[in-house]
């Protein structure tokens, strides 16, 4: 529930100045109102004067490194951050995290949870796992927090996290092609604000009736003003930005090149996508003879059935990189969880493709007589 800001200000500069404090980041802006910097850091650091708080501001354009005695120092220079409208706080300490997010109304969204990576009681000899959103966390109560529902979003989240630069940009937007229910959606949303970055969300779904019950959840957990939903289809539905980051999460056979193709087109930095099905290049393998001596390899529905998915996901894997992105496939959560488990993770470099990646990926596809469905899009 929203309550006053003061209040919360006064709990976060309670920890900012007390011992515990292990880091802390300050980010985003207040409707109506901007910051005079973009993005705070703090963490104590020790001098060989002694203990001290280090402050670093960006204001868009270099950072600005400065470590201020404990005190009166800290406390005026506290002061003054938690006096900039900052759209959004995050705080750990030795014991807790705490985040703050202030609303349009100009109230606070307040998240409390136990310290990340906490150690266990004394006595205990294992260390619990470093869950990168706390299993706490307000989510959780609207998904469901099963084990195998928590292990999913960890998974997401470390290969988001392993996507994305370790300093975010100050604002981030965000689409989600083929959301679904959008619990990875949210569950994005709620770990890259906790990184301090203001984050704007556009989940997109065919179903009408999910957005209506996305739109819901979106105002249950506090974030209406930041995430919201469009019923379309991934082709043609309308944002009201061009994204930084697109996720396409299990998006079935060519909903996924749809997904890509967007992507591109947008010019985005950073893509994500978990293929679910694939066949389009299955029907085509089907149709055509394979190249001496690959026959053996398609001879057989099963087998033909997996080499698609591999072909599929290699040739997208190519088409990405000859528009100037620099491409990784990696596994998405363990395969006992579930066998659509490869992920697509691209990072927009702009590189011009040499002449040999782009030979490459026409006898590729030459000799299997197929023409990829991304490929026609783009």
């Amino acid at each position: 529930m929203p309550q006053p800001l003061a209040d919360a200000l006064d709990e976060v500069r309670t920890l900012l100045l007390g011992p515990g404090l292990t880091r802390a980041v300050a980010a985003g802006r207040r409707r109506g109102r901007t910051p005079s910097v973009t993005r705070a850091q703090l963490r104590p650091v020790a001098l060989k004067a002694g203990p001290h708080l280090q402050i670093v501001t960006d204001d868009g354009s270099r950072p600005f490194t400065r470590n201020v005695a404990p005190g009166a120092d800290a406390e005026a220079a506290v002061d003054a951050l938690l006096a900039e409208p900052f759209g959004n706080w995050h705080v750990e300490t030795a014991s807790a995290t705490v985040q703050v997010r202030i609303t349009k109304k100009g109230d606070a969204q307040v998240h409390r949870s136990a310290a990340l990576g906490a150690v266990s009681a004394p006595g205990a000899h294992d260390r619990e796992k470093q869950w990168l959103l706390d299993p706490g966390d307000p989510l959780f109560q609207v998904v469901g927090g099963t084990a195998a529902k928590r292990r999913q979003v960890d998974a997401f989240l470390r290969a988001l996290d392993a996507t994305l630069p370790s300093s975010l940009p100050p604002l981030l937007r965000v689409v989600d092609l083929g959301c679904g229910n959008a619990y990875l959606t949210f569950a994005a949303y709620r770990y890259l604000t906790s990184r301090g970055a203001k984050v704007e969300v556009v989940g997109v779904d065919v179903r009408e009736d999910q957005r209506v019950r996305n739109t819901a959840v979106a105002a249950s957990l506090g974030c209406s003003d930041d995430v919201s939903f469009v019923a379309g289809t991934i082709s043609e539905a309308e944002l009201p930005f061009a994204p930084d980051l697109v996720l396409a999460l299990h998006a079935c056979d060519t909903a996924t090149d749809e997904a890509l193709a967007r992507a591109v087109h947008w010019s985005a930095r950073w893509v994500l996508a978990a293929p679910c099905c694939h066949h389009d290049i299955a029907a085509q393998l089907k149709g055509n003879p394979a190249p001496t001596p690959f026959t053996e390899l398609t001879r057989h529905a099963i087998m033909r059935e997996r080499f698609a998915d591999v072909l599929t996901d290699s040739l997208r894997a190519s088409l990405l990189r000859l528009n100037g992105y620099k491409v990784e496939v990696v596994e998405f959560i363990d395969s006992a969880h579930t066998p659509r488990n490869l992920l697509l993770r691209a990072r927009r470099t702009d590189a011009v493709p040499t002449a040999d990646q782009r030979a490459e990926y026409d006898s590729l596809t030459a000799q299997w007589s197929v023409t990829p469905a991304l490929e026609k899009l783009l």
